[in-house]
Order: structure tokens, then C-alpha cells, then sequence
């Protein structure tokens, strides 16, 4: 009897074009869509850009971003599904693997177990999708009322509408 083959990882991703930046290098960057910095602003990347999601690790600074979950029995999910498992089934597998990169860019499989689930996913930009190490990590959108989000980003992120708007907040 033969093994069933190893799916290749697809970790999720949203495709958008915007800008990454802060008003120094101490503080949090936000992702800017659809506006233009302000000029005193920091900017680390701007262009087509990959936003990836990743997960606490429990008690650690890392977060992962999933590719491949072994769940008991040989079943191997990747992408949405993937996604979708982790956020709202994996407390019934919780010796389920999750194989991706970390956001350093670091190659790891851990358990689900091991995976602080309670705290809010982060949101990681990539300058490609075949990058495994995160050139940011950002804490909000801002984007005018008009600029159409991809909705996992809506979901994890503020979005405010002027980079005042967020500085105020």
C-alpha cells in the first residue's frame, strides 16, 4: 500500500499594491493602499506587494506562516482550507503538524498545540510570493474609502482612511 504524496505548501496570500511605512525606524509600520505617505514618513517598500498571515507561536516571538497541515491519519490540507482548519477546527487535532516559515524566514513544523491561537494573527509582507522571510510586519491599513481590500486583510487589520486618522487613534 502506497503513501498518499505530499501535497506542495500553499501558504495564503493576498496580492496588493501599496506602500510600507512608519515616521521612524522605532515605531510600527502601517500599510499604506490607495494614498500617498506623508513626506516625513519612513517608507521600506512600496510597489506589488505579498501579504501573508501568520500565527503565534505559544510563549515564543516567532509567528508561522502555514503551508501544510498533517492532521492524524495521514490527511494533508494546504491553502484556504488549510487556513480555515487552523482558525476553527485545530482545537480538535491538537497534535495536528503545521509545516511553513517562520516570519524570520526559518523553515519549521510544530504542533498545533503548540500555537497561541487566542492571540490575533499577524500580518506579514513579502517582496515576492516565492519569499519565505518577511520584509515587514504591519499593524494597519491605510487606504481611502474607495480602495477595495482583499477581505482577510479587512479581517485582520484596522483600516484607517488618512495616515492622521491612524497617528490619533
Amino acid at each position: 500500500m502506497s503513501l498518499p504524496a505530499i501535497p506542495e505548501r500553499q501558504p495564503i496570500h493576498d496580492a496588493v499594491t501599496g506602500v510600507v511605512a512608519s515616521l521612524d525606524a522605532d515605531s510600527p509600520r502601517a500599510l499604506l493602499i490607495g494614498i500617498d505617505p506623508p513626506p516625513d514618513a519612513r517608507v521600506q517598500m512600496h510597489g506589488d506587494l505579498i501579504i501573508r498571515y501568520g500565527i503565534p507561536y505559544l510563549g515564543k516571538p516567532h509567528v508561522i506562516v502555514p503551508g501544510l497541515i498533517a492532521i492524524d491519519y495521514g490527511m494533508m490540507i494546504t491553502g484556504d482550507e488549510a487556513w480555515d482548519f487552523l482558525l476553527n477546527r485545530s482545537n480538535l487535532y491538537p497534535r495536528a503538524d503545521v509545516f511553513g516559515f517562520r516570519s524570520d524566514g526559518v523553515d519549521d513544523m510544530i504542533t498545533v498545540k503548540m500555537l497561541d491561537l487566542a492571540q490575533p494573527v499577524r500580518v506579514l509582507v513579502y517582496e515576492t510570493v516565492r519569499a519565505t522571510h518577511a520584509a515587514a510586519s504591519v499593524i494597519a491599513v491605510i487606504a481611502s474609502a474607495q480602495t477595495q481590500l482583499p477581505t482577510r486583510l479587512s479581517r485582520y487589520l484596522p483600516r484607517f482612511e488618512t495616515w492622521h486618522d491612524w497617528q490619533h487613534a
